[in-house]
């Protein structure tokens, strides 16, 4: 993988820990710059390195790991834990910051298989891929163009009933995704099947058309974990965090923002 060139100590660590996971037989799925690179050919040298968890297999590969010699953390325990070894580190994700996007058995059945430095790994499928980036819209960070690239490489055998059923309610967010997209690359927006736009628009249509919803509720929040806090701290807005689907408790969120606005 090109993308993990250039950084010999740190790619031994990342080979290392992912030939003591195959020894293990841990279940994991390799995401990121390399899951991107796995799909759509796209290069981008990175520092970080992500594999994907369920939950439920997060005691037996901390365990696991720390026999092993490696040290690892519960980081957020809503999503995120983390691998050491000195100075390298591997991100061990098990949902979205937002608590939205839950690593499931789904995410296992559809992986891609492929390798690492002749390591034998699996890649996220583009349908779980696009789902975890389409709501990563912080002020310094957009993930809409990993979303186009991947739409734009995945199209001819996407799985668009399951890409769909995975935002459930949280659809407009990939109908605006899917709108960019076409407006990214005009000549490939039949790539995106007519049924699914026309189903998208006659949801948007029917909620047009439909009684006004008077809701306390700031979805925003779900996008960005700072840029809609005056709405949740000055307006009276309800933090989508907090309620289903997402999985997140307010402690969750308390820590969550203070380790946003201690970058800012």
């Amino acid at each position: 993988m090109e993308c993990l060139t250039d950084q010999n100590k740190t790619n031994d660590f990342y080979v290392s820990v992912l030939k003591t996971l195959n020894e293990g037989n841990i279940p994991y799925l390799v995401g990121g710059a390399c899951m991107l690179e796995r799909i759509t050919g796209i290069v981008r040298p990175t520092k970080d390195f992500d594999i994907h968890v369920r939950h439920g297999d997060i005691p037996g590969l901390f365990a696991f790991l720390d026999a092993a010699g490696f040290r690892t953390e519960m980081t957020f325990s809503h999503w995120l834990g983390k691998v050491f070894q000195r100075n390298n580190y591997i991100d061990i994700i098990f949902s979205s910051g937002n608590g939205l996007c839950r690593v499931d058995d789904e995410w296992f059945a559809h992986a891609i298989d492929g390798e690492i430095f002749a390591v034998p790994v699996r890649f996220c499928a583009v349908e779980e891929a696009i789902w975890s980036k389409a709501f990563i819209m912080e002020r310094e960070r957009y993930d809409g163009a990993d979303i186009a690239h991947l739409l734009l490489a995945g199209a001819p055998s996407m799985d668009w009933h399951r890409l769909l059923r995975r935002f459930g309610a949280q659809w407009r967010v990939l109908l605006s995704h899917l709108i960019l997209f076409g407006f990214i690359y005009p000549g490939q927006a039949h790539s995106v099947p007519a049924w699914l736009m026309h189903d998208l628009w006659m949801r948007l249509r029917d909620e047009i058309d439909g009684p006004a919803e008077d809701s306390p509720l700031c979805q925003g929040t779900l996008l960005s974990r700072t840029q809609y806090l005056y709405d949740i701290e000055n307006w009276g807005y309800v933090d989508a965090r907090l309620s289903p689907p997402a999985v997140m408790t307010a402690e969750d969120v308390e820590r969550w923002t203070e380790k946003a606005l201690q970058k800012d």
